[in-house]
């Protein structure tokens, strides 16, 4: 199987028409870019064509279908015109069909149809179903609820908008292109060697879920989605979901169940409702199916909440707010509240962490060997500890908490003694001021004082929420022993204990 195309572009002539005289057609400077962008990655010149349409008349051409056989990839640009014109659908149901039997519509699950959203369209029945079924890249915005394609001619925020979504399809057709190289096929990048500058295969990676999102955090996931894929990560899904409640939790079950790391990405509106009896959100679904999966399996998740995030109905601030306060829903996840290029870096953080227990062909997590932790903590932060706890517990760890209710003997009594019996202490640094952890600082000592070679070596100070500019010194410092989870319980933020804990379980 060998190609001389990279891909070639369908488009209606209609939707290339320059908004003013002096400016160039939309289609042109999408190809224009499109191929500058994608041989930089693939590291030889891109090879996409298209039919110029120099006329507006719907002809279909017997040429355009014979080079079909010669090219890789299809990239098809959706409107209301696109789907009216005869040419146009003609052209993308020829290449299906030609597809099928050269090489076949998918190459390990991607399909060779690329689908460019320039004007949302409500049916596209007319279309074969290999061009329904793919991912769209959505090339427009929502300008006070009407469809606005991105156009540099707009301005500088759709220029970068435009750009930014021609380098995700950029990234997605090279990774088809090594795909092709990697089952054989001779084409698409094999005029290169890898002297040259040609982009080697890459090894396999963490495939990741990230969650589909309302319209108010879709910039977001496009961000973070074009970055997971410049450092070679598959991400799911990579076709619409279902949108029937039944479908839709068998299908993200499914999806789940062949990844190792889940994002979701939470915003103020609700969102899509999947047909179902429940009415839940599909962002309730999907975080719902993946903390599921993850108490069943090694699924690891994190879900961004950023500051100042609030729901615009009362469903969605419900929803928010068991976010923040059930630890059932934050089972296996890492809750971050900071800006997106902290998430970002926690996923990449994530992400290297999980790729370095599959380097050594184990994704378990080192065993503790049921060691004891006492976690030390205010009595007003019963309920922000819990996601700490459950952790914890996960993994083995007996885990303790001190006694608040009680005769004033006995309480001293119980908290000394469970002070005595652990492995490790953690004091957790929440709702108490700084008189309060000067105390228990204090207490500590004069209790490990007492204890002598029998001291717990591992003493961590956990710095939750909220903050205070004493936290902020604390942060400052960089003190060994310090978990910073001042945004939120964090699971990576754990893992000096955990590696500690590990590596204590081994002693005699």
């Amino acid at each position: 199987m060998s190609f001389d195309q990279h891909a070639f572009i369908s488009y209606a002539h209609l939707d290339n028409e320059p908004l003013t005289p002096d400016q160039k057609g939309w289609v042109t400077q999408f190809h224009a870019t499109l191929r500058t962008m994608l041989s930089q990655r693939i590291g030889s010149p891109a090879r996409i064509w298209r039919d110029d349409k120099l006329t507006g008349n719907d002809i279909f051409s017997d040429e355009i279908l014979g080079q079909f056989a010669r090219t890789a990839l299809l990239v098809f640009v959706l409107t209301p015109r696109y789907l009216k014109s005869e040419w146009c659908t003609r052209e993308i149901r020829a290449f299906c069909e030609s597809a099928l039997s050269n090489g076949g519509l998918q190459i390990r699950n991607k399909s060779r149809v690329f689908k460019v959203v320039k004007i949302p369209v409500d049916v596209i029945d007319a279309l074969p179903e290999a061009a329904r079924q793919v991912l769209g890249y959505d090339f427009y915005d929502l300008d006070n609820g009407n469809a606005r394609e991105l156009d540099p001619a707009y301005g500088d925020q759709s220029r970068q908008a435009f750009l930014r979504k021609i380098h995700e399809l950029a990234w997605d057709i090279a990774r088809l292109c090594e795909q092709f190289e990697a089952q054989g096929a001779a084409a698409p990048l094999a005029t290169v060697s890898p002297a040259a500058g040609s982009v080697p295969p890459r090894p396999a990676k963490a495939t990741v879920f990230l969650a589909e999102v309302g319209r108010d955090r879709q910039t977001a996931r496009e961000l973070i989605e074009a970055d997971l894929k410049a450092h070679g990560y598959e991400t799911l899904p990579a076709a619409p979901l279902p949108l029937v409640e039944e479908d839709l939790v068998a299908e993200l079950q499914h999806q789940l169940a062949s990844c190792a790391f889940s994002i979701h990405l939470i915003g103020d509106n609700y969102g899509v409702v999947p047909d179902g009896p429940s009415e839940r959100s599909l962002a309730m679904l999907q975080n719902e199916v993946a903390a599921q999966a993850s108490r069943d399996g090694t699924l690891r998740r994190m879900i961004w909440l950023p500051e100042g995030c609030t729901g615009t109905s009362p469903r969605q601030q419900a929803f928010i707010a068991a976010l923040h306060g059930d630890a059932w829903l934050q089972d296996g996840a890492d809750l971050l509240t900071g800006d997106l290029e902290q998430l970002k870096a926690a996923i990449h953080a994530a992400l290297t962490r999980l790729d370095a227990r599959r380097d050594t062909g184990s994704d378990a997590v080192p065993s503790t060997g049921g060691k004891t932790v006492h976690v030390l903590i205010d009595e007003q932060d019963r309920k922000e500890v819990v996601p700490l706890l459950k952790s914890l517990r996960a993994r083995g760890l007996q885990v303790s908490i001190p006694v608040f209710t009680g005769e004033a003997s006995a309480l001293r009594q119980a908290n000394t003694q469970l002070l005595n019996q652990c492995d490790a202490l953690i004091l957790f640094y929440g709702a108490g001021d700084e008189a309060w952890k000067f105390h228990q600082q204090n207490e500590i000592r004069k209790q490990m004082g007492v204890r002598g070679e029998r001291a717990p070596a591992l003493q961590y100070l956990y710095l939750a929420g909220p903050r205070t500019a004493d936290k902020e010194l604390l942060l400052s410092l960089d003190e060994p022993g310090l978990i910073d989870a001042i945004d939120g319980f964090s699971e990576m933020a754990l893992a000096p204990l955990l590696d500690a804990l590990a590596l204590k379980a081994t002693d005699p």
